[in-house]
């Protein structure tokens, strides 16, 4: 769609004065969209992706990569390049968001800031030219046609159901949140200056084209966001074209700018992104408060006070360090002959609490088939959607802590609060943070259950029939099993 019809379609669409209201984001009627919305849709083009299963979406995404050979030789590595020429890719590509999507998204009761920003990269700088407000089509049309901004709306997955279908899928082979962000930006102009991520990027050229400059990280697998000036970058590693239906990957850390060519009408690019704080690191400041804890409840000179003075910068000596080095050596012997068991709580939670639920599947779920009886063969469903942990009960009360297996899933997460940072109520909160909660001597049933096709219910590794319906039960309530 060339500019001048993108101007004349904004006209077209521009909602007229009525008294009838617009179909607020969020609301229970989600998945039926509004009058307006479904001019979003377009003819349901041939997907070249398949969707059978998390690791045969990636290798469909990524072909004709091997998923074996992007993993070894580019991934937290070097940036990627794939050229399709197939039209068919192209054109899917396209219908995932394109330019004339924006008029009837801006029925969506959209805000600047929060849901669309619009920039441009001058002298080295990004200059926002909307900060707050309603987002409307003139004025977004206004910004991009005569300032030559681009315009970034976050998280679309909320509003394209076949961005939902890709992100949910990505989010289970991962084993960690994908976000996305779309960019349409006019020809001869940059949105942002060059900067890095903390997040693996994989690009997805929609329309048009757009060059991308990269360049040598400054910091390696950067654990935050940054500028860099231009001093620091030298010359760029890769010179990139994009065309419609190419892909591109680099790692996080990555400095790179993107500017669409004279010529070209306007470009269309999505960003998936991924792994931001999944590092070592993460993963033994989330690990080690546990260890540390079960250590000290059997080892009593941990228990033990430390010296006087010590928070004051009085007690220092080599013994401090020398102690505390002992301590961690200790617990690294336990993880490396496997007495202690990594257990991951709060990265857990943050992940199966903010992800995508299951795509298609209403927000009431309801519990699915007969109720599972002793003799019957069940299995768990929604696999990649739950998660299990091993914690202290919440409870507080006067008695000692007790050990509690926590069952977490994503089943009644909100679609529409993806990746923005908007929690759910408090009531939904409290209910999705307490999840299902089982005795200690129930982990072992249910790594069964995690980790088997089927199963019958007799087989489960608990005492009693009593207990084994028990466990079934509360799963099948919550819709995690169904009756085979």
């Amino acid at each position: 769609m060339m500019l001048s019809e993108f101007c004349l379609f904004f006209q077209i669409t521009m909602p007229k004065k009525s008294k009838a209201k617009t179909a607020k984001r969020g609301s229970s009627g989600d998945e039926q969209l509004p009058p307006k919305q479904s001019k979003v849709e377009h003819v349901e083009t041939q997907s070249p992706l398949c969707f059978d299963s998390p690791v045969r979406l990636f290798e469909s995404l990524i072909q004709p990569m091997g998923t074996e050979q992007f993993f070894s030789e580019y991934w937290e590595k070097k940036p990627l390049h794939l050229q399709r020429s197939d039209p068919d890719t192209a054109s899917y590509y396209q219908s995932l968001f394109q330019l004339s999507d924006l008029p009837s998204l801006c029925s969506e009761d959209l805000e600047y800031c929060r849901d669309v920003n619009v920039v441009r990269c001058i002298n080295g700088k990004k200059k926002v030219l909307k900060k707050q407000g309603r987002v409307k089509s003139g004025a977004l049309n206004k910004s991009f046609v005569q300032s030559k901004a681009t315009i970034q709306f976050h998280q679309p997955q909320r509003f394209k159901d076949e961005l939902w279908r890709i992100q949910e899928k990505l989010e289970c082979f991962f084993g960690g949140l994908v976000g996305s962000n779309v960019y349409i930006t006019p020809q001869e102009s940059q949105g942002l200056p060059p900067h890095y991520d903390d997040v693996e990027v994989f690009i997805l050229q929609l329309e048009g084209q757009k060059r991308w400059l990269l360049y040598t990280p400054t910091v390696p697998l950067a654990a935050e966001y940054s500028l860099e000036s231009e001093d620091r970058m030298g010359s760029p590693t890769h010179d990139i074209m994009l065309k419609a239906g190419d892909l591109l990957y680099f790692p996080r850390g990555t400095i790179h700018q993107a500017s669409t060519p004279a010529g070209v009408d306007h470009s269309t690019h999505l960003t998936l992104s991924t792994y931001q704080r999944m590092s070592w690191g993460d993963l033994l400041l989330d690990i080690f408060p546990s260890l540390l804890s079960d250590r000290s409840k059997t080892e009593v000179s941990l228990r033990e006070g430390m010296p006087r003075g010590l928070l004051l910068g009085h007690g220092e000596s080599p013994d401090t360090g020398r102690t505390l080095a002992a301590v961690l050596r200790s617990l690294a012997d336990d993880l490396d002959n496997g007495t202690k068991e990594v257990r991951s709580t709060h990265m857990k939670r943050d992940f199966i609490m903010n992800r995508l639920p299951p795509h298609g599947q209403p927000e009431q779920l309801e519990p699915s088939g007969n109720i599972p009886a002793l003799e019957d063969m069940v299995c768990l469903r929604f696999k990649d959607h739950l998660v299990m942990t091993v914690e202290p009960s919440q409870e507080k009360t006067d008695e000692a802590t007790v050990q509690l297996v926590f069952v977490l899933h994503s089943l009644k997460n909100q679609r529409q609060n993806h990746m923005m940072g908007e929690g759910c109520d408090e009531e939904e909160e409290e209910h999705l943070s307490r999840g299902l909660q089982f005795p200690l001597s129930h982990l072992q049933a249910l790594r069964q259950l995690q980790q088997a096709q089927q199963l019958a219910v007799a087989q489960l590794q608990l005492p009693t029939p009593e207990a084994k319906l028990s466990l079934v039960l509360a799963l099948w309530s919550e819709s995690l099993l169904v009756v085979l």
